[in-house]
């Protein structure tokens, strides 16, 4: 059981970096999507993989943990479903406005970036730094 479930995490990670660093905005939410399916389920297997076993002890002995299955980590999993679901949610309400504005989900980070009519470029300001001159006059003192 340890083998199938440690098996799912490396694979739902490993397609949620891949889905990451595609250049689609949809790809990119359902890799962190993959992403937050993998830890929930790391989490889940945190609490001890025990099959038919209740979440509460009854019955056992002190010493006796065999048929234990840790309730906290269960709790932890379903928080982190509904928060993720909800930035998944806001995630692409982000993304459907983008591609509503630019008319394609392309993320582009290496061209110039440009004002909406296409006629000034916006820069940093890190060429301008370096010709930075301030002049500090005195204020005038009036009593």
């Amino acid at each position: 059981m340890e083998i199938l479930v440690a098996t799912a995490v490396g694979a739902l990670t490993a397609g949620g970096v891949y889905l990451i660093l595609r250049l689609r905005a949809f790809a990119v939410i359902l890799g962190m999507a993959m992403l937050s399916y993998a830890v929930n389920v790391f989490l889940f297997s945190t609490g001890r993989l025990a099959i038919n076993a209740a979440p509460i002890l009854t019955g056992y002995e002190a010493g006796d943990y065999s048929g234990y299955t840790d309730p906290l980590p269960q709790a932890l999993v379903l928080t982190a479903i509904v928060i993720s679901f909800g930035m998944t949610a806001v995630l692409v309400m982000f993304s459907l406005g983008a591609y509503l504005e630019a008319g394609d989900d392309r993320i582009d980070m290496d061209g110039p970036d440009t004002l909406p009519d296409g006629e000034a470029e916006v820069t940093d300001g890190a060429e301008d730094a370096a010709h930075l001159t301030i002049e500090i006059e005195p204020k005038e003192s009036g009593a």
